[in-house]
């Protein structure tokens, strides 16, 4: 998934697999395997990104 969260410099976006959402954080994995921890209310915009093709 993609999401758009605002940060005090403006906003920002995560992209990578959402892990949990639970009393109003979010968990993003990024794909370097980094963990992204936000409140909901940060939150802007998400969408979900379909996994790349298999080679």
């Amino acid at each position: 998934m993609t999401v758009r969260r605002r940060v005090p410099e403006g906003f920002r976006d995560v992209v990578g697999v959402l892990e949990s959402w639970r009393d109003g954080m979010l968990r993003v994995r990024r794909r370097d395997g980094t963990v992204v921890e936000f409140e909901e209310a940060a939150m802007v915009a998400a969408k979900v990104v379909p996994d790349p093709p298999t080679r």
